[in-house]
């Protein structure tokens, strides 16, 4: 029988399912509310501060359709009480091939829910010798 997952486990799987199900379904828009007034994203070494950039960022990637693909999810709770999440898997962006992608999130309770309140993404192609 399988143990019961950690309750920060749990807020984690469905932070990823969230933030992933908007960030594919949605214009990206509404992905801001996931993030903590002054939050941090960091998009491929560029950094952006606050919910207004980071959704200003997230909104204007050029590209029309996308798919992520989660091959796995790794989750700690911190000493301070938030959660630490690590999320690798591969995206699909509209016609070109899959590509593999890493993110990292740090979720801290505010006003009775969980908000993002750092992010850093990455390709997966940064380490392929020229």
């Amino acid at each position: 029988m399988a143990a019961e997952k950690e309750i920060w486990q749990k807020i984690g799987e469905g932070f990823v399912q969230e933030y992933y199900n908007q960030f594919d379904n949605t214009n990206r828009t509404t992905l801001g509310d996931l993030y903590s007034a002054d939050a941090c994203l960091t998009w491929e070494g560029s950094n952006f501060s606050g919910k207004a950039a980071i959704t200003g960022k997230l909104a204007s990637l050029p590209f029309k359709a996308i798919k992520h693909i989660i091959t796995e999810q790794d989750f700690q709770p911190t000493v301070d009480s938030c959660i630490f999440i690590m999320v690798f898997g591969q995206l699909k962006v509209d016609d070109d091939p899959p590509m593999a992608f890493h993110q990292v999130f740090m979720l801290k309770h505010h006003a009775c829910s969980w908000v993002c309140t750092n992010d850093v993404f990455r390709l997966g192609i940064h380490n392929i010798p020229a």
